[in-house]
């Protein structure tokens, strides 16, 4: 077993847990009230994951020398995911889910992006594959990726606008939330 194999192998193992926890997340949500939203592109993007990592045990060659910085980044990446996904504990999902009523989010990675987890994802496909020189898989998929989270942050931007304060509602969904600064008052201080 060489390490393309093996860290591919821990994705898979990663990736269908996380399926475990959506679907257990997805039942209690839908209990407490919950709808789910563009159904019928989900099966879209477990197809796009599935054949991503399919191609990379099939069309890279095993003995293929890792980029080693590609991997420290998309370890680092796993962090980042850890983080999105205990910043929404169990709001988590993989489809879209929306409780009417229920404020949005806006802690962690939540404070500065509407999608942290697409981003992170996005990075993801181009750099496992670039971290074993598979520079083809890495923009096909991108590319496919790109396709498919444009439909669906329509689809979730629509879903969850009635739940966004006034004050976020015009803000692009992938750019970082502007904080306000607090700019001192020299009023009154004898300057």
């Amino acid at each position: 077993m060489n390490v393309l194999h093996i860290v591919v192998g821990l994705v898979i193992i990663q990736r269908l847990a996380e399926l475990l926890y959506s679907a257990r997340n997805t039942r209690a949500l839908k209990q407490d009230g919950a709808v789910e939203i563009g159904r019928g592109h989900y099966p879209l993007f477990i197809l796009l994951h599935g054949t991503w990592l399919l191609s990379l045990l099939v069309l890279v060659p095993g003995d293929e020398p890792v980029h080693r910085p590609m991997l420290l980044i998309f370890a680092g990446l796993q962090v980042t995911r850890l983080w999105i996904v205990t910043a929404l504990g169990r709001f988590w999902t993989t489809r879209i889910i929306t409780i009417p009523n229920v404020p949005l989010v806006t802690r962690g990675p939540y404070r500065y992006l509407h999608h942290p987890n697409y981003l992170i994802v996005t990075i993801e496909i181009a750099v496992l594959p670039l971290a074993f020189g598979a520079f083809r898989i890495a923009v096909l998929f991108s590319v496919l990726n790109l396709l498919l989270l444009a439909w669906r942050i329509k689809l979730e931007s629509a879903a969850l606008e009635p739940r966004r304060p006034m004050s976020r509602l015009f803000k692009l969904d992938f750019l970082p939330r502007r904080r306000a600064w607090h700019v001192p008052s020299f009023k009154n201080r004898g300057y």
